[in-house]
């Protein structure tokens, strides 16, 4: 089995910058393709961001283009989120997600997740 823990999560005025990351442990391999989800109070958990398993190419949600940045560490078992220019509707809870091989943009396609850390966003 495949155990994924975050950290990183906290309190960022609007404006302001943030690092999550995700450390994987147990069964893990480089050829799975990492990502990132959130989900705020009374919303369904949505994509934010994924790197596929060569690490080659990245795929992210409109909503956070241009201001977060997905990278993987292989050597060290980790993928990271630098979250930039954050907004108040960035508040969530951040889930990291690992996949053999195949990289997706839909939850369902997530064999394992961790279990989160919250992002606030407020002034």
């Amino acid at each position: 089995q495949v155990q994924l823990v975050e950290s990183g999560g906290g309190l960022v005025q609007p404006g302001g910058s943030l690092r999550v990351s995700c450390a994987a442990s147990g069964r893990t391999s480089s050829s799975y393709a990492m990502a990132w989800f959130r989900q705020a109070p009374g919303k369904e958990r949505e994509f934010v961001a994924a790197v596929t398993w060569s690490g080659g190419s990245t795929y992210y949600a409109d909503s956070v283009k241009g201001r977060f940045t997905i990278s993987r560490d292989n050597a060290k078992n980790t993928v990271s989120l630098q979250m930039n220019s954050l907004k108040p509707e960035d508040t969530a809870v951040y889930y990291c997600a690992a996949n053999y091989r195949i990289t997706s943009t839909s939850r369902d396609d997530y064999r394992y997740w961790g279990q989160g850390t919250q992002v606030t966003v407020s002034s």
